[in-house]
């Protein structure tokens, strides 16, 4: 186990970290005739424009093994179903225009998940099945939050701040498994939810959570010389990031160690070696990236809820 987590894990880090650097890169690109056009007279492409592809494509195939554990719960799912609603979160989450009024932003997203609740329920009452109709409605709702607008956090972060910050929050978070995992393993004593994760223990959390504030800190130093002025992170609020991201990504971990234990599985899938799923890898950055929005908005621009002037 541990040697294909070796080997699928670098792999993973050096496909994100290229996507990131290209995405990087676009914020530099001037458009000119036809891509001006398709991007409706903008000068560059949308920021964080890579990162939502590799959204769309990971959606779908999350929501498929999410389907796969709604069935062994006995709820009835449709794949394409849940796969479309967390494409359309993740959609919503990016394609809203910077500047619409917050109450016509809530009201797209509600418009959305009002929409997909109601195809929910028509597709299920096709046959005339009743049967779980509520439960499965509810399940792809719960797609369309869970996959599509959390992970639409971090493509908020993204369209006001460097591609960099996503592989920090994603960084700090998973460092906190890494410790946790080898810390548990050479000093574990004491479980600490054996009838949920047999191998978590409060040691491990602890090494875990060591880890993620050195890993923050480092980061929010690599930030001053690494990225523009308006993109640096201080010192103290790395440190802080790396216990509140530890501590928020490991209740993701057991959110999903949760649904799969309900389901009676191990892992959502066996389609990274070593790592299980996609859902497997994604648990706790997935709970992480609405908290990371809201710490670093706060921390280092002020409340973004400030009402907007009267005309």
């Amino acid at each position: 186990m541990l040697k294909y987590r070796m080997i699928t894990g670098p792999i993973l880090i050096v496909v994100l970290l290229a996507l990131v650097l290209l995405d990087d890169h676009l914020d530099q690109w001037e458009l000119h005739g036809f891509w001006q056009t398709l991007f409706i007279g903008k000068e560059h492409p949308p920021r964080g424009l890579i990162l939502f592809g590799l959204g769309l494509c990971i959606a779908p195939i999350a929501a498929a093994e999410l389907c796969t554990i709604y069935r062994a719960n006995k709820i009835r799912a449709n794949t394409l179903l849940t796969g479309f609603a967390a494409m359309l979160g993740l959609v919503l989450s990016y394609s809203i225009p910077m500047g619409t009024q917050a109450i016509d932003a809530i009201a797209i997203v509600s418009t959305g998940l009002i929409v997909v609740f109601v195809i929910s329920l028509l597709m299920f009452s096709r046959h005339q099945n009743i049967e779980g109709i509520v439960a499965a409605a509810g399940a792809v709702v719960f797609a369309m939050v869970y996959l599509g607008l959390m992970c639409g956090f971090l493509l908020a972060l993204r369209r006001e701040h460097s591609a960099w910050w996503i592989v920090g929050v994603i960084c700090i978070t998973k460092s906190c498994d890494t410790g946790a995992y080898f810390t548990g393993r050479a000093f574990g004593r004491h479980k600490m939810i054996p009838w949920l994760s047999p191998g978590k223990t409060w040691e491990g959390l602890a090494g875990g959570v060591i880890t993620a504030v050195l890993i923050g800190i480092g980061l929010a130093a690599a930030s001053s010389w690494w990225l523009e002025t308006n993109d640096h992170v201080p010192l103290w609020l790395g440190a802080l990031c790396g216990v509140i991201f530890a501590l928020t990504g490991q209740c993701g971990d057991l959110i999903m160690s949760l649904l799969k234990r309900g389901a009676g599985l191990k892992d959502s899938s066996q389609i990274l070696p070593g790592l299980g799923g996609v859902l497997d890898v994604l648990d706790s950055p997935l709970m992480v990236a609405p908290v990371a929005y809201w710490v670093l908005e706060l921390a280092l621009t002020g409340s973004p809820l400030v009402p907007a002037a009267a005309p």
